[in-house]
């Protein structure tokens, strides 16, 4: 009799039979300093001990349309390469002067001919040198558990091995320095909620 394994196992095909045998969802609900839903948060979980090898993901969009970065918040795993097609009737020059990537696409319309990787973990934050009101931020994950939260402040981090992690939240508004440590988090074979709660007051 042949045995259908879970869709859960078939993602996981990359671990250790042991650990295929045990994995989870976990549910993540992300609140502002008020208790309101805070979306555009991102979640990372990192594994404690030995490093989960990761993928880039498949080529990704940052597009500007009228005079702004969409998506605001992108995620991305590391060795990702990103596009960043202008649709506006003006011409745009992107750049970034982050630690993790420095960049910079001089004056353009349309799609510009390279993509732009993104081989280190951590945020960059993304301009406009003509349109200084233009922002958005691209966080670079070196982990494949990772959760954009959404407008009603949930997100999912689905197929988790049972293990030790250290979970990470992140939110534009949060200050540069100090960064907020990781908390220890321990997932179970079991789904599970948790709840975040960041001190920032997003106003609308």
């Amino acid at each position: 009799m042949t045995r259908h394994l879970p869709l859960a196992l078939t993602l996981l095909g990359c671990l250790s039979p042991a650990t295929q045998v045990h994995a989870g969802t976990v549910s993540l609900t992300v609140t502002d300093a008020s208790g309101k839903p805070l979306p555009d948060a991102v979640a990372l979980l990192e594994p404690v001990g030995a490093k989960v090898p990761v993928k880039p993901l498949p080529d990704t969009e940052i597009a500007q349309r009228q005079r702004q970065f969409i998506p605001r918040v992108t995620v991305i795993t590391t060795g990702t390469r990103v596009n960043f097609p202008n649709f506006d009737t003006v011409r745009h020059h992107v750049y970034s002067f982050s630690s993790i990537k420095a960049f910079e696409l001089k004056l353009y319309a349309g799609v510009p001919g390279t993509p732009v990787v993104f081989d280190k973990p951590g945020v960059a934050v993304i301009g406009c040198n003509i349109h200084d009101k233009m922002a958005g931020w691209i966080v670079v994950a070196d982990t494949p558990w990772f959760a954009r939260i959404g407008a009603d402040g949930r997100g999912t981090l689905a197929a988790v091995p049972a293990g030790h992690y250290r979970l990470s939240v992140w939110h534009a508004a949060l200050p540069a320095t100090p960064r907020a440590a990781p908390v220890d988090f321990i997932v179970s074979a079991a789904d599970q909620q948790h709840a975040v709660q960041l001190p920032v007051d997003v106003q609308p």
